[in-house]
């Protein structure tokens, strides 16, 4: 029997039975319920929750099947254990199939009762655990969705419809707070590991040595304070999806590592010989020129072709239209909170440099300030109002045209490799057969690039 205490609640019209199972189990130290019919385990139910049911089956009204099935309903956190004196195996099939935990045939001895109580107690006690479990993974996740009608968002949802569902290695590139992770939690979850766990890591926030043991694991003693051998992050996510946030601030020195994990999936302990393999896909992100950084040998270039098989550009919020930044600020206020006019021309006209990070701070600050449910000008952030000038005309940051910078980018990557285009896709970072969609979809004449 579990040594934990139980919420028990008795339902049975013999009432010699129910006054000794009430009288057994009280005595064990757990708090017990009885009630004599279907109808009166209802009442109780509504006011108290328990852990445990014992339902006997055969009762007048209400049958102990049909109170099971409302308490599926109202309270299925119960385990429910029935009890009958006319047991068949098409009675116990039917139970189970309504979600019954067990089935035990009267006379039941309480010993047997008791042991078969325990069990329901702590199958109650691991589903309470998991939910809790869940809600503090969900916790760790951002709670904002991909919000965005501007042809620059749209691309971007097209790109991860496509791009999800497949295997390969996705880099996505922007600014720092513009949803990064928000994107690689959408690709996660249109993939075929979205009930795998997706893991993250940012490769900025750990020095050289912390960031290998975080990545890799370490063995015991594998260096001062290794007290226990512990499994890297890509071990955690085996199966799943491993997100590595800032990629470009990863040190020359484990680029080679991770290199070998995205080649044919093993790798080593922080002081193993031991060769372990895993099955992840891997998603970076980055908001650094990774051509650049190729081009200074900052970056390897093997894995910076081996992460770029598809680029997901995230644009700049100064780059999309006022009526998404509008859409974002209404879906960051929440429900119940309005903005008065000078507030969205002031939000809508800032040029946000801090992109969807510095909004959703924005917003988090003018509803502290507020005095009621009404976002004001004056309680945005000193830097948000400085954008505006002396005459009251809003000073509006130039939309910029993305399609036009993508042929602009294509057609000098073209005209720099003297029109070599297997050379030209590597500048860009994309296969060759992108680039000759590219060329397609913007029309790019081959006297443009001779």
């Amino acid at each position: 029997m579990a040594d934990h205490k139980l919420d028990l609640l008795l339902v049975d019209d013999d009432a010699e039975l129910r006054d000794a199972m009430q009288a057994y189990f009280s005595s064990l130290g757990h708090r017990v319920a009885a009630a004599d019919c279907g109808e009166s385990a209802l009442g109780t139910l509504a006011s108290h929750s328990f852990t445990v049911a014992v339902v006997d089956m055969v009762m007048p009204g209400m049958s102990g099947l049909d109170l099971l099935a409302r308490m599926k309903e109202e309270t299925p956190e119960t385990e429910v254990i029935l009890l009958t004196g006319q047991g068949t195996i098409e009675r116990a099939v039917e139970a189970m199939k309504l979600g019954a935990y067990d089935f035990l045939t009267k006379p039941v001895r309480m010993k047997q009762l008791e042991t078969v109580v325990g069990k329901a107690g702590e199958s109650a006690k691991i589903r309470k655990e998991n939910t809790q479990l869940r809600a503090l993974v969900d916790r760790g996740t951002p709670k904002h969705k991909m919000i965005g009608n501007s042809p620059a968002m749209q691309e971007v949802f097209r790109l991860v419809e496509r791009a999800g569902p497949s295997e390969k290695p996705i880099l996505i590139q922007g600014e720092s707070g513009t949803g990064k992770e928000l994107v690689a939690r959408a690709l996660h979850d249109a993939s075929c590991r979205s009930d795998k766990p997706m893991v993250v890591i940012n490769c900025a926030a750990l020095p050289e040595p912390l960031l290998e043991s975080e990545l890799f694991g370490h063995e015991k003693g594998a260096f001062t304070g290794a007290a226990a051998s512990k499994p890297g992050l890509f071990e955690v996510a085996d199966g799943g999806t491993l997100f590595i946030d800032e990629i470009g601030e990863l040190a020359p020195a484990l680029q080679p590592k991770l290199l070998r994990v995205l080649e044919d999936g093993s790798m080593r302990r922080v002081g193993s010989l031991k060769e372990r393999r895993v099955d992840v896909r891997m998603i970076a992100a980055t908001n650094r020129d990774l051509n650049a950084e190729v081009e200074a040998r900052r970056f390897r270039e093997d894995l910076f072709y081996r992460i770029n098989i598809m680029t997901i550009m995230l644009p700049p919020l100064r780059a999309r239209t006022t009526d998404d930044v509008l859409l974002l600020a209404d879906h960051f206020a929440g429900g119940g909170w309005e903005f008065d006019s000078e507030c969205r021309e002031a939000i809508a006209h800032y040029s946000w440099p801090g992109n969807v990070r510095q909004l959703i701070n924005a917003i988090e600050r003018a509803k502290i300030l507020s005095d009621d449910e009404v976002l004001r000008k004056e309680n945005l952030p000193p830097e948000v109002l400085g954008n505006v000038n002396t005459t009251g005309a809003a000073i509006v940051a130039p939309e910029i045209d993305l399609a036009a910078l993508t042929r602009a980018r294509v057609v000098q990557a073209l005209q720099h490799e003297g029109g070599n285009k297997l050379r030209a896709a590597k500048s860009l970072g994309v296969s060759r057969r992108s680039l000759y969609r590219l060329i397609e979809k913007y029309h790019i004449d081959p006297s443009e690039v001779s």
